[in-house]
């Protein structure tokens, strides 16, 4: 038997209960991001596959679902990430030659789920800053994720910074080739110290020992000292240091805690400078990306400097209490104008009315009321409802 009703593996429905929830979390985060200064967008779920596997994104590319477009013969995706979309619109549509601050709140689509137990439709909220290159900026859109976070109620969490300028720095020292640069990268990423300690044997000894170095620059803000001593004193390395500890030192009051770590490259096609990511002990992965991604506006004709950070609100839902839904005040069907009165009245007040359209005693429960509306006195009056 052909069983309609089932979805796809990790695509899920949001029932009522979820479904006002998130769209609560979803209305007082991009609140928070109006009264910071951030503009709405909304972009659309389905564009040109070239707009959104920018900067050849091998990553990108595997998770993006694609199809040909009937229309014009060309390949079409479902945004997989809505920020390249966000700066196309900076750099294109809006044109702007100053600071330019935007969010966003909307569906996005996997091929492969994202981590355990993840879905393949996140609901992807997030905010971006372009037209600043300075850490101020990086600054403010850390502080703002972190302020998101705790307004909507998910505390306790474990901020995560790196640099990718350090790696790039090396890079650029001793003119890797393509195919090393990629193996050392993965091998970086895993923290695989054997394979790295095969890798560098033919380079430059200060690079070497760097290189070696980086897998064990990791823990808390004391990696900063430490990285100054093990790393060669290049002005790249410095300034990425520097940020580093500009920004662990202006976010540690909104964090449980603040770590260093120079071997993540999350996203090292991608971004350019200061990478971050925020942990919560009731989730396997991260709960919030971001970083500095300058070069990507080059992809449509107008390189800015970028910073940004988004989240799932899907996720950050399943880290939150529990709560019981609030009850509602049961109302009878009946043409009565003081009873159509008293029901407006109730919901101006912000209160949930529900018309019982078939009156069985039997339904009341499916209602999910807890006080009716009953006519006393010629008056119709609000009492506690009867089990």
């Amino acid at each position: 038997m052909k069983m309609n009703w089932l979805l796809p593996e990790y695509i899920q429905d949001m029932l009522p209960d979820e479904a006002w929830r998130i769209e609560g979390l979803r209305r007082e985060v991009l609140e928070l991001f109006r009264r910071s200064g951030y503009q709405l967008v909304v972009p659309p779920l389905l564009e040109y596959a070239e707009s959104l596997l920018i900067n050849d994104s091998q990553d990108m590319d595997l998770r993006s679902f694609k199809l040909v477009d009937q229309l014009s013969g060309r390949t079409l995706a479902l945004r997989a990430d809505i920020t390249p979309q966000v700066a196309r619109i900076d750099a294109h549509l809006l044109n702007r030659q100053g600071v330019t601050r935007l969010c966003y709140a909307g569906s996005v689509l996997h091929t492969q789920p994202a981590g355990l137990m993840r879905t393949r439709e996140p609901l992807q909220i997030g905010a971006e800053l372009y037209g600043h290159s300075g850490v101020e900026s990086d600054l403010e859109v850390q502080r703002l994720m972190l302020q998101a976070l705790a307004l909507i109620g998910v505390e306790g969490v474990h901020l995560d910074l790196g640099h990718v300028g350090v790696f790039r720095a090396l890079a650029r020292r001793a003119a890797f080739s393509h195919e090393l640069e990629a193996a050392l990268f993965s091998a970086l990423q895993s923290k695989d110290v054997p394979t790295l300690r095969t890798l560098v044997k033919e380079l430059p000894q200060e690079v070497q020992t760097a290189l070696l170095a980086l897998p064990q620059l990791y823990g808390g803000v004391e990696v900063i000292d430490r990285a100054r001593t093990a790393l060669p004193a290049y002005p790249e390395v410095t300034e990425s240091l520097n940020e580093l500890e500009q920004a662990a030192a202006h976010l540690k009051t909104l964090a449980r805690d603040v770590g260093i770590d120079l071997a993540e490259l999350r996203g090292y096609h991608y971004h350019s400078g200061m990478v971050f990511a925020v942990y919560h002990a009731e989730s396997h992965d991260a709960i919030a990306l971001g970083g500095r991604y300058d070069d990507v506006g080059k992809s449509f004709g107008r390189a800015r400097p970028a910073t940004g950070f988004s989240m799932d609100l899907r996720q950050l839902h399943g880290l939150l209490i529990k709560r019981v839904p609030p009850k509602a005040v049961h109302a009878p069907y009946r043409q009565d104008t003081a009873l159509d009165a008293a029901i407006n009245n109730l919901r101006e007040q912000g209160e949930i009315v529900v018309v019982d359209l078939l009156g069985k005693s039997e339904y009341h429960s499916e209602l999910n009321c807890d006080r009716e509306l009953v006519l006393r006195d010629s008056k119709w009056v609000v009492v506690e409802m009867k089990n």
